[in-house]
């Protein structure tokens, strides 16, 4: 960005906002200080400015500091305005009723995927993943149902970031990634055999919008002791179906072979 343009108390402010995102129990003005490299003065000057305005909260009884509500306000906003979960919300649904699953709808944006929505499995296992949070691109299945369609360019700038490890299966040579992203596209769907999260499978399609373009992905996740290998046929069936109901809704017209 043009040095000229920026503003330094706004990007420490946003900056401050964006370390609170990840502290999930809350931090102190001092762990802010010692991460940000800011006096615990001027750390503090922020924090009581954005509170003010409800943008981050102040836990009296441990002085830590949280995101505030007016953050969730925006978000629901901000998502309420991404019209691919509108049009996916009723099939995700559907997808979660039949399947028992837990079912993911993540965005692609510069270069990364993004979780938008989320319908949690009626049993009892829960996903870590959250709205909002990025997913890795090559150590989970909607990431490579996504990059199976990106343009070869595209795809080699993100393989070429570094592929790191995040259980002992995730893919972490890129030759064997490629080899595996050429099988996606052949089949439709990606499988993520606990690359991501030990003990946990997905599968998942992509989703085009009206100019052919990927630009999102559904995904059937849970136990590996649910989502079994007898069932890859069947789920994978009925996520392609899902992700071809939602890229119609975008505008997508399939090409007749």
């Amino acid at each position: 960005m043009d040095k000229e343009l920026r503003i330094q108390s706004l990007e420490r402010a946003f900056k401050i906002l964006e370390i609170l995102s990840e502290g999930k129990e809350g931090l102190g003005v001092t762990e802010i200080s010692r991460i940000t490299s800011l006096h615990k003065s001027t750390v503090h000057r922020f924090l009581r400015n954005l509170e003010i305005l409800n943008y981050v909260e102040k836990d009296e009884k441990t002085d830590k500091y949280k995101l505030g509500i007016k953050i969730l306000q925006l978000a629901g906003r901000f998502l309420d305005h991404m019209d691919i979960r509108e049009q996916a919300k009723d099939s995700i649904k559907e997808l979660a009723d039949i399947t028992g699953e837990t079912v993911h709808l993540v965005v692609y944006n510069k270069k990364e995927a993004v979780y938008i929505d989320k319908i949690d499995s009626k049993k009892t296992i829960r996903m870590h993943s959250q709205i909002g949070k990025t997913i890795p691109m090559h150590a989970s299945a909607v990431g490579k149902a996504i990059l199976s369609h990106l343009s070869d360019e595209e795809k080699e700038k993100i393989i070429k970031r570094g592929l790191p490890a995040f259980t002992p299966n995730t893919l972490v040579d890129p030759e064997r990634l490629r080899e595996e992203l050429e099988e996606v596209r052949r089949m439709g769907f990606a499988f993520d055999n606990e690359e991501n999260e030990e003990g946990i499978r997905c599968i998942a399609a992509p989703i085009f919008d009206y100019t052919g373009s990927v630009v999102a992905a559904v995904s059937i996740s849970g136990p590996k002791f649910s989502i079994t290998r007898d069932r890859i046929e069947e789920l994978s069936k009925l996520v392609k179906n899902c992700a071809e109901k939602i890229s119609e809704k975008l505008g997508f017209t399939k090409k007749k072979q």
